[in-house]
């Protein structure tokens, strides 16, 4: 008798096999939850760009752009943007318009400088 045919047979037939649990896997089984931790909140690190010290920089936990606020910008006295017209949709279903993308900032995390591209949102001061 051919594997498969044996196999659809088993399940046909509703034969139930009993297996003795262990201590380990009667946890898997038993489907109980693991304790509820408490919030950490959000990650955030220290990190320099240009001369400006940000201790309370919020991390990128694998977003697909970075965003930096118009007041920022202009205050980091940064280099030209090159203009875009990017749109994004927020958590609250708004559209809103990028103004512009600044490529390559170098920004100091500890030791490491990385090359992160920005684009400037106008939105208001945080």
């Amino acid at each position: 008798m051919p594997k498969y045919a044996k196999f659809l047979k088993e399940i046909v037939s509703n034969k139930n096999k009993v297996i003795g649990l262990n201590e380990n896997s009667s946890t898997i089984v038993s489907k109980k939850l693991p304790p509820k931790l408490r919030d950490l909140g959000s990650f955030i690190i220290p990190c320099t760009i240009g001369s400006s010290f940000f201790y309370k920089a919020l991390y990128n936990l694998g977003a697909s752009i970075n965003l930096m606020s118009l007041f920022l910008f202009k205050r980091l006295d940064m280099s030209e943007p090159q203009p875009t017209n990017i749109s994004l949709q927020l958590v609250d279903k708004s559209i809103t318009y990028l103004i512009r993308i600044v490529k390559e900032v170098l920004v100091k995390v500890d030791k490491f400088t990385f090359p992160i591209d920005f684009v400037v949102l106008d939105i208001e001061k945080i």
